[in-house]
């Protein structure tokens, strides 16, 4: 699905969404659940992209729906990494995730990838600004590229609205209510999120309630 010019959603991955920025260098979004590397990599050359131009792939944190095929994808194009270096240890399994996703995670097993690199300390990659979003997980990020928001799991989006991510997923409610009023601040067109479909902002984001 075509969000932009410079901007496309997998639709091979509709569970847990992976963006691909096109532009000035190609970039990866999260990577979705264990098992999609294959598919991401077809809809990526159906494309007429050779997906060893992947340069960089962008986590927007830890959950097993997001990271599932960093490390296939890595092995398969050469990408660098990033996350955030609260949620690293999480992602290598050094520290065991909260709530009921310490149990998800002993179902769902999901290979680590190496050599991750922390978001640098000016939070740019490229053309794109980190935003540290924390509440859904501890060290949740969002990613702003021109006027497309990649909100990750700090919002969902349902029949043309905007939710939070829902509370039994979140680590703290308070704190991703706070998050959500920083993004608020900044100026974006288009939101991304890893679970609903893309939607535009217009007035939606300012009404996001419990």
């Amino acid at each position: 699905m075509k969000i932009t010019n410079k901007v496309v959603m997998l639709d091979c991955t509709g569970g847990s969404h992976t963006y691909l920025i096109l532009e000035p260098e190609l970039m990866l979004v999260d990577t979705s659940f264990p098992g999609m590397g294959e598919k991401i990599l077809e809809e990526i050359k159906s494309l007429n992209i050779d997906s060893r131009q992947v340069k960089q792939i962008l986590l927007t944190h830890h959950d097993v729906d997001h990271i599932g095929n960093a490390a296939f994808l890595q092995q398969a194009t050469g990408a660098n990494i990033w996350a955030s270096d609260v949620d690293i240890p999480f992602i290598l399994g050094q520290k065991n995730r909260h709530g009921i996703k310490r149990f998800i995670t002993w179902l769902i097993k999901v290979q680590p990838p190496v050599n991750l690199h922390p978001y640098p300390e000016e939070m740019k990659i490229g053309d794109v600004t980190v935003i540290s979003t924390p509440g859904h997980t501890l060290g949740h990020v969002s990613l702003l590229y021109q006027d497309v928001l990649f909100a990750g799991d700090l919002v969902r989006t349902r029949n043309g609205d905007i939710k939070p991510s829902s509370a039994i997923m979140t680590w703290n409610k308070p704190i991703l209510f706070e998050s959500i009023k920083k993004i608020g601040t900044y100026p974006f067109k288009w939101v991304c999120p890893g679970h609903g479909m893309p939607v535009e902002r217009d007035d939606k984001w300012e009404r996001i309630s419990e």
